[in-house]
């Protein structure tokens, strides 16, 4: 049976589907962060709003990648896989308090393009340097 969970099939199989329900919960958890609906604005064509939730998609599945790569545990990859996203999340936390002249969340509702871009290059961005770090 030992050699079962040592299959490279299997354990790709296994980190998958650690990863998907993952970024499932952990878009779950933005999507009561942010002050707007997600899936409502992209059903409805924002594509402000797609671009920021692209770019957190983007960041977890990165920051698991590293993960992945630098362990070798599926308990450790999604413990560092959990830290990185709380990280990615106050970065998300950070952007918005260090915009004061703004609120991030409102231009995107607004469908703001800019801000979306920004958005989805700051999540893209932070998962590298988060990813760098992980053991």
């Amino acid at each position: 049976m030992s050699s079962f969970w040592e299959n490279d099939f299997i354990t790709t199989a296994g980190n998958y589907s650690v990863v998907v329900l993952s970024i499932i919960v952990f878009l779950a958890i933005f999507e009561l962060v942010t002050k707007y609906s997600n899936w409502k604005e992209i059903r409805q064509g924002n594509i402000s709003v797609a671009m920021a939730t692209g770019g957190k998609i983007f960041g977890i599945a990165n920051i698991f990648r590293h993960s992945i790569l630098q362990n070798e545990s599926v308990l450790m990859m999604f413990a560092w896989g959990c830290f990185g996203f709380f990280l990615l999340m106050l970065g998300y936390i950070m952007f918005e308090f260090l915009t004061p002249t703004f609120n991030v969340d409102k231009e995107i509702e607004k469908d703001n393009r800019a801000v979306g871009l920004l958005s989805m290059i700051i999540s893209v961005g932070l998962s590298y340097v988060i990813g760098a770090g992980i053991h």
